[in-house]
């Protein structure tokens, strides 16, 4: 049976990778740590988090919504969250992704929010899963947004599918091998290394 057509991304998205998924009959987006997507479609979005955090948030009326997954909150040495240098983490994710889906349709009053992550799943690491909680939870709170849902904290990874047209979540907390912890500091300690030296690309425009 022939899958349907591939709905098009939103512009600044047509790069995110999109694959066919039979369990749930629907195209979707896996992303990565320092990516989000935004889709008004019948799409989902995929992410696996170890100390990560990722947010999804929508605009139930306009089904207009995102999820983004991002590993730090701001660069150590930074007294706050935002200016500078500190936009390629947690308040860079979150500012961007909010302006696109204001930017495609979406009401910051209407907006409703999940966030999930932090995971203390690395002795080596323990302090970033703690951090990202406190700082999504923190931010959210001061830009006005209430959180209608989260599973935050513990010692465990997480894998997370969000639906933006519905606002369903499906997430299953993931008992660890020896291999995944492997794989899993491999990955963030490359990111991490990574944000001292990609340059930020692109301004963010505030509603």
């Amino acid at each position: 049976m022939a899958h349907p057509e591939l709905p098009k991304a939103l512009r600044g998205f047509e790069s995110i990778r999109r694959t066919w998924h039979h369990a749930y009959q629907k195209y979707g987006a896996r992303i990565m740590p320092g990516e989000y997507y935004v889709t008004g479609s019948d799409e989902l979005i995929a992410t696996t988090l170890g100390s990560c955090v990722s947010a999804c948030i929508r605009d139930p009326e306009a089904k207009i919504g995102g999820m983004n997954h991002f590993m730090l909150p701001f660069r150590d040495g930074d007294k706050n969250v935002g200016g500078g240098a500190s936009y390629r983490y947690g308040n860079f994710a979150m500012e961007h992704m909010i302006n696109d889906i204001l930017k495609n349709g979406g009401r910051r009053e209407r907006l409703e929010v999940k966030v999930f992550g932090g995971g203390n799943v690395l002795p080596s690491m323990t302090a970033v899963g703690t951090k990202n909680e406190r700082f999504v939870l923190e931010y959210l709170e001061t830009e006005g947004f209430t959180v209608t849902s989260q599973d935050l904290g513990g010692p465990y990874p997480r894998k997370v599918i969000y639906f933006p047209q519905t606002g369903k979540v499906l997430m299953q907390r993931v008992a660890m091998t020896r291999r995944d912890e492997e794989e899993i500091t491999r990955r963030e300690i490359e990111y991490r290394n990574s944000l001292d030296t990609k340059p930020v690309e692109g301004d963010i425009d505030l509603f």
